[in-house]
């Protein structure tokens, strides 16, 4: 039989250690993921880590070590679907992005356990472990710091609300005016309200800017012909 003829213990055995390595560790960074309930946890790191394991085993098994390189290569591509799947849009914020990157690395560290690196497939978990535990306090710690607005890289928009029949020639009024006060415009969108007005929404280029400047540009908008209302927002850069 095929099976018994290709059957080889030595073989096996590192399977079984590369998978039960890759369990545990998965294991590990699973277990911190569910306790702070985020939309990856445990049953999934473990099988995005023993899946990376079992398929770098069997390319290192069947190809050797080219072949588990190949392999790796499309673990890490194919990874970043799975991932793209936990990341959400909630208006201006994203969120997930923290736990398809602990996904990511629950690959790496199942890749290294099915290619034999045993000892770097611990160091990674506790890499892992560190980044989404000790970290925390540090991070916490930066984002109760006061900003500077002026100083903070950001995306700036400018809304502008008019009447509808005046909405298509305030457009390039719009860029212009914002042209003239040195804030570039990188597009500027028109949508119908609900109320029968129109709102142009101005996507500034400008990654910093002095408050007060926008602020005197915007009340500018403000008296222009047709305008009944002028404000802008503000938005991290990811």
């Amino acid at each position: 039989m095929p099976f018994i003829e290709s059957f080889e213990a030595g073989d096996f055995v590192s399977t079984i250690i590369s998978l039960v390595v890759a369990f545990a560790m998965g294991t590990l960074i699973g277990a911190e993921r569910q306790y702070r309930q985020r939309t990856a946890g445990l049953r999934t790191n473990v099988l995005v880590a023993i899946g990376a394991a079992q398929f770098v085993d069997m390319a290192m098994h069947l190809a050797g070590p080219e072949g588990a390189v190949r392999v790796v290569a499309y673990v890490v591509s194919g990874i970043g679907f799975l991932g793209a799947g936990v990341i959400m849009k909630e208006g201006t914020n994203i969120r997930g992005l923290n736990t398809a990157a602990t996904l990511w690395c629950s690959a790496a560290v199942g890749a290294c356990a099915g290619a034999d690196l045993i000892a770097q497939s611990v160091l990674l978990t506790l890499f892992v472990l560190a980044g989404n535990t000790m970290l925390r306090p540090l991070v916490t710690a930066l984002e109760r710091l006061p900003r500077d607005d002026e100083s903070t890289e950001a995306t700036y928009g400018v809304s502008v609300i008019s009447s509808a029949s005046a909405a298509d020639g305030l457009r390039a009024e719009v860029a212009k005016l914002l042209e003239a006060a040195k804030f570039p415009v990188e597009d500027v969108e028109l949508q119908d309200r609900a109320d029968g007005s129109a709102e142009l929404h101005a996507t500034l280029v400008n990654t910093s800017v002095r408050v007060a400047e926008l602020d005197a540009a915007v009340a500018r908008l403000r008296h222009l012909p047709g305008v009944t209302a002028a404000n802008w927002t503000r938005s991290a850069v990811d």
